[in-house]
């Protein structure tokens, strides 16, 4: 109960995008296609020899900052279907807020589109 309050609350935070100085609430995306009994790794740096912070198997809903690699924002993309989102992202790495020890101590974090869609 208390981690779906946590989530609903930072579903409806407001943060500084990145860049251009506008307000932006956090896009909320779920962990999907992960292998049975696997989980999503949530690394410090975008790239998959990073440092490991934290791992969500599927169905976890993640609050995510918007930005992912080569310049996409997916603020910008969110009026697609969800098929098109999702190849949006499939290759590329996208930032999280998240608390990885579960402490109240959030930082941001990356994952691998490649598993994660809308929620």
């Amino acid at each position: 109960m208390k981690r779906t309050l946590l989530a609903a609350s930072l579903f409806f935070a407001v943060a500084a995008a990145a860049g251009d100085g506008r307000a932006a609430a956090f896009s909320a995306w779920q962990v999907t296609d992960v292998s049975w009994g696997d989980t999503l790794n949530v690394r410090k740096y975008p790239a998959s020899y990073s440092q490991k912070q934290s791992a969500y198997p599927n169905g976890t809903v993640l609050q995510m900052t918007g930005r992912c690699t080569d310049g996409l924002n997916l603020f910008d993309i969110s009026g697609k279907s969800e098929w098109a989102q999702k190849q949006a992202v499939r290759y590329r790495w996208c930032e999280v807020w998240h608390d990885p020890k579960n402490d109240g101590d959030f930082t941001t974090g990356w994952v691998y589109g490649k598993y994660i869609r809308p929620y």
